[in-house]
This record gives C-alpha cells, structure tokens and sequence, in this order.
C-alpha cells in the first residue's frame, strides 16, 4: 500500500477541511494507507474527522524559519516523525508559504507535494516552497501562472459529495412566502466584501427581502457589519447566524446565494460556500475575481464587478422578479453542472491516479 500523511493546520472551520475529510473516506484503502498530522484537535468538525477510524497525530509539522544556523535542529523531530512513519508521500493543505515542512520531508527522504488554495503569490517562501514540492496541485485555471517553469503541476478542481449536499434531503415552505430570502456564507474577514451585499439590500429599499450571513461574527468585522447593519437601519431584513455545522438547511430554505468576495488579497482559490449552493439547487451570484470565475464561467451573467453595489442590487432584482419554477430551473442547472463538474468521485479518482504515478 501507498501510505500517505495528510498535513492541516486544524479542522476548525470546515471548508477544506470537509475537502480532506471526503478524500480520506473515499480512497481505495485497499492501495492506500492514510493518516493525517494536525496542530489542534478543536473544533466540531474534528469529531467528524475521528469517525474516519485513522491515525491522527495532533502535532506541529512546521517551524520558524529564523535563525537559520538553528533551523536544522528545529527540523529534527519532524524528520524523525516521517522517517519513523515511514511515509511514502505527504500531501500537504497548510494554506501558508511555509517551507519548513517540505524541507523536513525532503531530507528524511519522503516526496511531498501541497494544494494550492488560496490565490496568495506575493513573497520569495511561496517560490521556496513551490520550487521544493514534488508536485503541485492548483485548483483554478489562474493558478497555473504562478508556476510557469513547474512541470510538475495539475490541475484538480475541489470537488463536493453531491449526495450530502441534496436539496431531496429538504422539505421547505419558500415556494410560499412573501419574503425573498438571500443567504451568503463565509468566514467573515474583510475581504469578503459582505458589506457589499449588505448595501445592496439596502439600496434596493424593499422590506421583503431579507439577507441571512452564516459566519463567526464575533471578531472585528463581524462586529463592524452589525453596526453597519443597524447604522442603515437593516436589522429587521440582515440576519446574523453565527457560525454553523450544517449550513444545508439554511440554504436549501434560500432563494439565492450570493459570494461578493473584493478583488484584493487572498481572493478566492475555488469558494466552496458557493459550489455547496449550487449542488443543493440554489441560485447563485458572484463577483468576477479568480476562484469564483473559474466556478462560474459557464454561466458569465452570473458574475458581477467585485465591489460594484449597484450591478449587485441589479442582478438581485432580477432573481427576485422571477417566478418560483424559473428560479427552480435555475437552481436545478447548477446542480447538474456541479454534479458533472465539481463531484467528489472525480476529485478522488484523479488524486488515485497521481499517487500512484508519483509513488511508482
């Protein structure tokens, strides 16, 4: 068998951590060994990753890179972990530039290769770490740029289990109420542009439709945005949920999904918030940045410019003044397309496939 370490900085919030979850459960355990090495066993999510029945080292692969003269002796537990392990390969989804951990796998003698997530190319470590991956795995087609003399590269759209992410596991009563009800959901830093939707709602002046955001609110944007939220005298239309485990019932109870990410900083690698939407049948609305346009290039009026209030509240009213069967239809095109595209049987088939080719 291929035995493979899985590397993550936590599973506290869920995003790709559901991602690894779902690969994990699903490889030919038959040709594969897993585990996974984290650095926190807190949050929910953990609990789900336990269920896995795998070894999970909670423990730190990655370390300061400064002083240098010390480096390598700061190295030396994480070269005796994956020598000792006796890893054939680790598949690295620490969202940072770190190079540590790949410089502790190349002198133990294990290959390592890393996902790239987020859209984040700024600094001389993400090149240090790209140059020392065995592989790379890039998860839009923009990412491609950032390796122009890197072979070893492929591109593996994030895919979803689009049985779990069902509208058929819902029974809702939207198709009756009077209420337009938009969702968005994230983790909420500034970023995100969520005050960009939030305006949007408030431009269009119309009591009957309400925003609900599903997203920790309890740091300084999220804080920032209710008072925002009660400066435009919103509180009866925006709604704040909190975090959630299970966002399916809160979409599958929407109208329509919205992703208003800024065109600046990290971006948006590929936003799964927004490819959980589409497979449970909602209508969707994103700005055009990388990661999001990637998702949606199919569907180009779909998009609209990052930060752009107006056009926001323009394709709103759109949605909102069509009839229920035209916003299912809607909702039932993007389903199929994400279960032709974004499932998560294809995401772990070509990931077999490139274990076994890296490990041959």
């Amino acid at each position: 068998k291929v035995k493979i370490l899985y590397t993550i900085p936590n599973f506290d919030t869920a995003g790709s951590g559901r991602v690894v979850c779902d690969l994990v459960k699903g490889l030919d355990r038959n040709a594969f060994e897993v585990e996974i090495a984290c650095s926190s066993d807190k949050g929910a999510f953990f609990k789900e990753v336990e269920k896995l029945g795998i070894p999970i080292h909670i423990i730190t692969t990655t370390t300061k890179y400064r002083p240098y003269l010390s480096l390598y002796t700061r190295l030396k537990p994480m070269i005796r972990f994956f020598k000792e392990n006796k890893y054939n390969l680790i598949h690295s989804w620490h969202w940072s530039s770190d190079w540590t951990e790949v410089l502790a796998a190349r002198l133990s003698g294990v290959k390592w290769m890393y996902t790239k997530k987020a859209m984040s190319w700024g600094n001389r470590h993400w090149k240090i770490r790209s140059y020392l991956a065995n592989f790379i795995i890039t998860i839009n087609e923009e990412m491609w740029d950032y390796f122009p003399k890197k072979k070893n590269q492929k591109l593996i759209p994030l895919g979803i289990d689009t049985e779990y992410y069902s509208p058929t596991h819902f029974v809702t009563t939207k198709e009756h109420e009077q209420a337009f009800r938009i969702i968005t959901v994230a983790n909420l830093v500034p970023v995100k542009g969520i005050e960009v939707l939030i305006k949007a709602v408030h431009h269009l002046q119309n009591s009957s439709i309400s925003l609900d955001i599903v997203g920790d609110y309890t740091g300084d944007y999220g804080q920032t945005l209710k008072a925002f939220t009660s400066q435009l005298g919103l509180d009866q239309q925006v709604h704040f949920l909190g975090r959630q485990s299970d966002v399916r019932p809160f979409i599958a109870a929407s109208h329509l999904f919205v992703i208003p990410t800024l065109n600046e900083g990290r971006k948006e690698g590929m936003p799964m918030a927004l490819v959980e939407a589409m497979s449970m049948g909602i209508p969707v609305l994103g700005s055009d940045i990388s990661g999001i346009n990637y998702v949606l290039k199919e569907f180009p009026k779909l998009l609209f410019p990052a930060g752009d209030v107006n056009e926001l509240g323009n394709r709103i009213l759109i949605f909102k003044q069509q009839s229920n069967e035209e916003i299912t239809t809607a909702g039932d095109t993007m389903r199929r397309y994400v279960v032709q595209n974004f499932n998560i049987d294809n995401f772990i088939s070509a990931h077999e496939k490139l274990y076994l080719d890296l490990t041959k």
